[in-house]
């Protein structure tokens, strides 16, 4: 059975006070986790106190928001794996829409993101998603193959076991619209035949697939309800205690 996993994504928002206060409650308003890793994914400069402040709370974790591709060197205002090893970052959302949109990432700058974080065992969540025009146009498995396919470039049967994927409509993203949990789930179960078709189906049934889009409290027990969805990487609900507990308790039921 395939385990939840709870991302929250604060994207360039909180003070170091704000960010300790709200994990601080967010741990506060759960109990034990049996179904569900809860992961905090601050800005870069709070990673090392929102990890002191989780102390090793079991099933809770820390990502950073993005990494370089490169080892180290002359590459300013770039962060390298070694210094998320060093700080005991576990996870890095690679790939994220705006990523793509705002700093020209492409598949290929993705991909090669991806591999560097496997190769130094930080677990990348691998974001997908469509634009609005490409739904519109009816494209959005077309462009998710696209994405999903070459974002695994050259990644190993055994390495998908450290992979999560996360499907993230762009359209969806902090605009308050959210697919319904069945075109959701219709698009998950999508990811699992593609994934099936460079793997095996053994690395797709296991495989952890988020979705993202405008999640929150009172719609993340409908979503996190689907056969294929497991778990959710969440944007601005992540930023309020009483949203994000609510959103893990609804991944524990």
């Amino acid at each position: 059975m395939r385990k939840n996993i709870i991302a929250g994504n604060w994207k360039m928002n909180s003070s170091s006070e704000e960010g300790r206060s709200l994990v601080k409650g967010v741990l506060d308003g759960i109990h034990e986790l049996k179904k569900t890793t809860v992961i905090f994914s601050p800005p870069f400069l709070y990673l090392k106190e929102i990890k002191d402040v989780i102390n090793n709370r079991e099933n809770v974790s820390i990502s950073a928001q993005n990494m370089s591709q490169q080892e180290n060197g002359a590459f300013t205002g770039e962060v390298s794996h070694s210094m998320l090893k060093d700080i005991g970052c576990d996870y890095v959302i690679l790939g994220h829409s705006e990523r793509r949109q705002y700093y020209g990432e492409t598949n290929e700058i993705v991909n090669e993101k991806v591999l560097k974080a496997l190769a130094n065992n930080i677990k990348p969540i691998l974001c997908v998603g469509e634009t609005f025009e490409e739904y519109e146009a009816g494209k959005t498995l077309s462009v998710i193959k696209e994405q999903v396919t070459k974002g695994l470039n050259s990644v190993s049967e055994g390495d998908m076991s450290s992979v999560v994927l996360a499907y993230e409509p762009v359209w969806a993203i902090g605009t308050g619209k959210t697919s319904t949990p069945e075109n959701a789930d219709n698009v998950h179960g999508e990811i699992r035949k593609i994934v099936e078709s460079l793997y095996n189906s053994s690395v797709s049934n296991s495989l952890q697939i988020l979705y993202g889009g405008s999640v929150k409290a009172s719609n993340s027990e409908s979503l996190l309800a689907m056969e294929n969805i497991d778990g959710a990487l969440v944007g601005g609900a992540s930023l309020k205690v009483d949203e994000f507990v609510g959103i893990i308790k609804s991944s524990e039921q």
